[in-house]
């Protein structure tokens, strides 16, 4: 299988190399910067620039199969200008790569995966969600995703599977948001936002990147979510972290209106609720090798 795949220098994009490579999977990958093109065994950089509708279309050869994880970080303060590359950076990158296959034969290649988030489900402390409901989120992030798998769609007419896949809270300790949960833990600092009853789906590292090559060695078509089958609430998650670390959790908890002020309208992702359920995949056939919270924390975090 050649695979090509957008964003694959981020969190996300390196473990699916990483496993990729370990399964002999020649990958192809675009990026916006030129330092960062490399030519190595099974491995090939290639410039982009969507932001201006440029790609080069030798990174098609001998591909099979696109995963699609382009797209600015969420984790900086939501100003106007921010939240405009927020969403044209995921809009535009798949408006370069729609014009760019339209302009190839692509009869090879077999599967289109896209990333998305679960942040399209209404903050509830109570629905589980999974992938049959419609529901938008009345939220910054609600719409983006909207927007952004409308585009998705649009690659349906090529002919080849298209799939979204919706991810929760990755855990990976290089990065995201684990190790700005964790740090303030380990320096006796740690709190719980709001009463701690917000659901968290999370799923590790290792098992997204294997779910993202699994639906695309199985050409699985429409939206799964990516999430580990036991979601936690994040009072769980943070009393998780201070028992590996053996840290009390000495502050009170911080209430919404304190981190707006901090924090602006980003502060929103603290205090959401979205309790997702992973079963879709599972019933095709994935196996997580960290359904738990526990076993997760501890491969990250064995010996504090």
């Amino acid at each position: 299988m050649g695979l090509l795949v957008t964003g694959a220098t981020g969190l996300i994009g390196r473990a699916i190399a990483e496993i990729g490579n370990k399964k002999g999977i020649s990958i192809n990958y675009l990026t916006t910067s030129r330092d960062k093109i490399i030519s190595r065994e099974n491995s090939q950089g290639f410039y982009w620039d969507p932001s201006r509708n440029e790609i080069d279309s030798e990174c098609f050869d001998g591909v099979t199969a696109i995963i699609n994880l382009a797209g600015s970080g969420i984790s900086k303060r939501w100003t106007a200008d921010y939240k405009n590359g927020i969403l044209n950076s995921r809009i535009n990158s798949l408006r370069t790569l729609n014009d760019a296959l339209g302009r190839i034969d692509t009869k090879g290649i077999t599967s289109f995966v896209s990333a998305s988030a679960i942040g399209v489900y209404p903050s509830s402390l109570d629905h589980l969600y999974t992938e049959g409901d419609q529901a938008v989120d009345n939220s910054f992030l609600g719409e983006v995703v909207r927007k952004w798998e409308k585009e998705i769609d649009t690659f349906s007419h090529f002919g080849f599977s298209v799939a979204k896949v919706r991810i929760g809270l990755v855990l990976s300790k290089d990065g995201g948001a684990l190790p700005k949960i964790a740090k303030p833990i380990r320096s006796y600092v740690g709190t719980v936002f709001g009463n701690g009853k917000q659901w968290q789906s999370w799923v590790h590292i290792s098992d997204l990147a294997k779910l993202f090559l699994f639906v695309v060695e199985n050409r699985l078509e429409g939206v799964y979510n990516g999430v580990a089958p036991n979601p936690i609430t994040h009072k769980k998650m943070v009393h998780e972290l201070a028992k590996i670390f053996k840290k009390p959790l000495l502050l009170p908890h911080i209430p919404h209106v304190i981190m707006k002020l901090i924090l602006g309208e980003m502060s929103y992702l603290l205090y959401a609720s979205q309790r997702v359920s992973s079963k879709k995949i599972e019933e095709e056939g994935f196996v997580f090798d960290y359904p738990n919270i526990g076993n997760a924390l501890e491969f990250f975090y064995k010996g504090g």
